[in-house]
């Protein structure tokens, strides 16, 4: 599955998410947070997470080819991080479609990143040095700061919904979050993002 990413200033699609998604025959539709868990824990994430790298990579170039301007976006867990043949499978993928690393959007949340700063700093510099787009998802989340936010190279911050639901409430508190996170954006050129359900939010 793809939800699509709106630029709210044109109306138009400018990016997809994958989402995987588990239609068991006999339990249903299975959500992400319990099948995503089992395949960490039974070494099947790398697996799972190559297959979705490949998929949304060969989807993407073939809207490209087709005119639209979009890019795609895949989430990574903190296993991913630690795979050593993670840069060679994305390069490999890459250049299988002859895909800019520009319109792939590698995503982690917060929490993948903060399990290990040091680390994940490491792989997210290798990973930027590729060209590729990097998101911080459900930040808020954690117990990062934006000072250490400032730090990370990412291209994107997706603001949780839990972190900005009650903050139109909260006017004093709310322009002084906001400005804080126009100043990052200045800093790094990123993009401030919220996924549907986090729009709906606010």
């Amino acid at each position: 599955y793809y939800q699509p990413k709106i630029n709210l200033a044109t109306g138009l699609t400018c990016g997809t998410e994958a989402l995987v998604r588990w239609n068991h025959p006999e339990l249903g539709m299975v959500p992400p947070d319990e099948f995503i868990s089992l395949a960490e824990q039974s070494g099947q994430i790398r697996q799972l997470s190559a297959w979705v790298l490949y998929r949304a990579v060969k989807d993407c170039s073939a809207w490209r080819d087709q005119g639209y301007d979009v890019s795609v976006s895949i989430n990574l867990s903190a296993i991913n991080l630690r795979d050593r043949e993670l840069f060679e499978e994305i390069g490999n993928v890459l250049d299988r479609w002859s895909f800019d690393p520009a319109h792939l959007v590698l995503e982690l949340t917060e929490s993948a990143v903060m399990s290990d700063p040091a680390f994940a700093m490491q792989i997210l510099k290798r990973l930027r040095e590729m060209g590729l787009g990097l998101s911080i998802d459900d930040f808020g989340t954690g117990y990062s700061s934006l000072a250490y936010l400032k730090q990370l190279p990412v291209t994107e911050i997706k603001v949780d919904r839990s972190f900005v639901r009650d903050l139109a409430k909260e006017k004093p508190v709310s322009d002084e979050v906001f400005d804080s996170f126009k100043g990052l954006y200045s800093y790094d050129k990123g993009e401030l993002g919220a996924t549907s359900e986090e729009a709906v939010a606010t």
